[in-house]
């Protein structure tokens, strides 16, 4: 599922500040290559005790990732439901609850690139 509406899409960092900017809010850069990477957070319904993932993808503008000061757009959001043995689902619907802390995250992730 992709969410909307994040205002993130097409917001623009350097590598370091991106880096530590989602660091703070509980993102880990998972995937990555020399042009793009993948900022992933992990987050856990109680309730089903399922894992859902918010996941942003990334690609440079300028540089290439090894270079803490390349510039990457962010572009779509997703959210899905992790799957045995890895993989998301992005079809499954997402509880109200983790749909509200991944929206909190994700502003204040804006907030800080902003």
């Amino acid at each position: 599922m992709i969410i909307e509406n994040t205002g993130l899409n097409g917001m623009t960092s350097d590598l370091a500040h991106l880096d530590e900017s989602t660091h703070k809010l509980g993102f880990v850069r998972w995937q990555w290559e020399y042009t793009r990477a993948t900022y992933d957070l992990k987050l856990e319904d109680n309730a089903s005790h399922e894992t859902y993932f918010v996941r942003i993808n990334t690609h440079a503008v300028e540089g290439k990732l090894e270079n803490p000061n390349a510039v990457l757009s962010l572009d779509a959001v997703y959210i899905g439901r992790a799957t045995f043995p890895h993989g998301l689902d992005y079809e499954s619907p997402v509880p109200n609850q983790i749909l509200n802390i991944a929206n909190q995250r994700l502003q204040q992730l804006r907030a800080l690139l902003a």
